[in-house]
């Protein structure tokens, strides 16, 4: 089977498995990359391009389809729909491929899968698009939750609902943040490894490494191939965390001794942060709902080297009676509806709906109602999300305040794509009031 065939095949099948299926997108990538590692560098880059840019410019290549064929695409076979619109991101998205060879091996793929009927209406159609890119059509910009919706390929309800929020040059960058390409952010142990020695052994890795200038124990990676095979990485160099939540840890400022609770830890991210700041002194327990979760979790524990840390399989809606007023710092990074990281799971932004936001709430509240009574007096609640809901955000936290009092709101903040640097996310640091 020739390569090429053999990469849009994979294409069309991950596409269908997320969009049809329901199956999310990160996982997906996953399961065929490591599956396929025979591949090479650049049949990986552009399986991964290709099934990304589709997803993240969804909207907007239905729109450009809709303009030119009769069949509109909500209507077409899943199949030649799937094949369609991975063929117009390439020809709108990827100068590399010429737009004839897109057509071709699009009716190809179509009479492989036994369209051969539809080979005609798929070549028409590409190829009227393919004449016709730069003369595209777009909402009217007086439209501004249309013309933003298609733009930047956001549901139009999700437009409304951020245009309630923030102002339009602000939604705009967030939209245009989540299109662009951005590096790896990993971070690593600063007590472990001199930043000077890890950039090293990168660059010799064939590496790309970037710093931050306001987070010293933040990196940018680029330019690898798979990260699995990394040296550096399998020897736990360092781990794999966005920028904005690293700031969990750091505004945790974890005390020597002090005993941590991560309620909903998996990956493991912010609880193996935190004892690594607490620099082989204390205790943290990163907690998560299943035994895959969990395991996750292990594994970069593992990777990390490091002691003062272990994992654990509990439902953080169930209270712990064995755990009242034990933890330091209680970290409650919660499920969310995941807004702020639609440039690393595009596919969120069709998943999710104003009734899964509401449920999304509830759920975050009974969680947060059960795990504060782990807080010691004069202990800390590291309340985060990475979302731009404001309802699981701002409207969270005061809702939470009114129902307990003896907390008060140290600081909060939100970070937006676009706008600040990493992820969209959103965190509070809550106290516990000391009365003695």
């Amino acid at each position: 089977m020739q390569a090429s065939v053999n990469e849009r095949e994979l294409v069309l099948d991950m596409l269908l498995q997320i969009t049809r299926d329901g199956e999310y997108s990160h996982i997906v990538l996953k399961n065929v990359l490591d599956k396929y590692q025979y591949l090479d560098k650049r049949e990986r880059a552009f399986i991964t391009r290709v099934v990304n840019g589709t997803l993240e410019h969804m909207i907007e290549i239905d729109y450009i389809i809709n303009q030119f064929s009769k069949v509109k695409a909500n209507k077409m076979k899943p199949v030649i729909r799937t094949i369609m619109r991975s063929s117009v991101y390439q020809m709108k998205y990827m100068d590399s491929v010429p737009d004839s060879a897109v057509c071709n091996e699009a009716v190809k793929l179509a009479g492989k899968r036994g369209f051969v009927n539809l080979k005609g209406f798929v070549n028409g159609v590409l190829r009227n698009i393919s004449r016709n890119l730069d003369k595209i059509g777009y909402p009217d910009e007086k439209d501004t939750a249309a013309y933003i919706s298609v733009r930047y390929s956001l549901p139009e309800w999700l437009v409304k609902q951020w245009l309630h929020v923030y102002d339009e040059d602000t939604v705009k960058a967030i939209g245009e943040a989540f299109l662009k390409e951005h590096p790896l952010t990993v971070r690593f142990d600063e007590h472990k490894i001199a930043k000077s020695e890890l950039i090293k052994i990168l660059k010799e890795e064939g590496v790309t490494v970037t710093e931050d200038a306001q987070v010293p124990c933040a990196l940018y990676l680029s330019g690898y191939d798979h990260l699995g095979v990394l040296g550096s990485f399998c020897d736990g160099l360092y781990q794999v965390q966005d920028l904005s939540s690293m700031q969990v840890a750091l505004w945790a400022e974890p005390q020597e001794d002090d005993q941590v609770i991560d309620v909903c830890a998996a990956p493991g991210g912010k609880a193996i942060h935190i004892a690594e700041l607490l620099n082989g002194t204390g205790h943290v327990e990163a907690r998560d709902l299943s035994e895959y979760k969990v395991d996750l979790i292990w594994d970069n524990i593992n990777r990390s080297g490091l002691k003062n840390i272990d994992a654990v399989c509990h439902d953080a809606t169930i209270g712990d009676p064995e755990k009242k007023e034990t933890a330091d710092i209680v970290i409650a990074d919660l499920p969310c509806s995941g807004l702020g990281v639609l440039g690393k799971k595009p596919d969120l932004r069709y998943k999710m709906n104003e009734q899964t936001e509401k449920d999304l709430v509830q759920l975050q509240r009974k969680i947060l109602s059960v795990v504060n009574t782990y807080v010691k007096p004069g202990g800390k609640l590291l309340y985060s999300t990475c979302t731009i809901h404001r309802e699981e955000n701002e409207g969270n936290v005061e809702w939470f305040l009114k129902q307990y009092p003896e907390f008060e709101l140290v600081k909060d903040k939100q970070m937006l794509p676009g706008v600040d640097a990493g992820d969209g996310f959103y965190i509070a640091m809550l106290k516990k009031v000391n009365h003695e």
